[in-house]
């Protein structure tokens, strides 16, 4: 299924249910609530996907993506949209993994970011340890979108290194925006 980004361009997703790319009417809303941070950002792209996310910042004016998914066929997925929309000068990364594991290992080699959208499987047990890892990969001024279904997660019990900014809800579908506490 095709999918469309800014600038009505089209993007690849893999078939099936494998990855749920996130709605356009949330996409659009978060690159609203972000318009004045997006451009000359390092955005992490947690739980890739389709690729969507990064290649909207990437539209945007992102200065560097990485994202990071488990799905062989998923990153191929990736690699192609962003190649497809990306300007020579902007810097992308494709990580293939665990996205805990992979987290640790950015932190470790300091890489931090201005905006980091996670979208894991709603049903799925990530939201806790990738959470508890967050804090360590974000730049002094940066946030965090979360998206969720509240059927399947609450942003609840937060580590005490990071604090809400904004919580929006568009149906069925959440974003809670977090940042570092200074």
């Amino acid at each position: 299924m095709p999918v469309r980004i800014y600038g009505n361009r089209e993007i690849k997703t893999l078939p099936g249910e494998a990855t749920r790319p996130t709605s356009s009417r949330v996409r659009e809303a978060l690159f609203n609530i972000w318009q004045g941070r997006v451009s000359g950002c390092r955005w992490l792209d947690l739980c890739a996907g389709s690729g969507a996310m990064g290649a909207e910042a990437l539209c945007r004016g992102a200065a560097e993506v990485v994202g990071i998914e488990k799905s062989g066929a998923a990153c191929q997925i990736v690699r192609q949209n962003w190649q497809k929309v990306a300007k020579p000068e902007q810097r992308l990364q494709v990580i293939q993994g665990d996205v805990v594991r992979q987290m640790k290992q950015l932190a470790e080699t300091g890489s931090l970011f201005d905006c980091v959208y996670f979208d894991p499987p709603y049903a799925g047990e990530l939201y806790g340890p990738v959470i508890a890892q967050l804090a360590d990969c974000l730049s002094d001024r940066a946030e965090a979108a979360i998206e969720y279904s509240a059927a399947h997660w609450q942003p609840r019990n937060l580590p005490e290194n990071l604090e809400i900014v904004k919580e929006k809800r568009y149906g069925s579908t959440s974003l809670v925006f977090l940042r570092r506490v200074a």
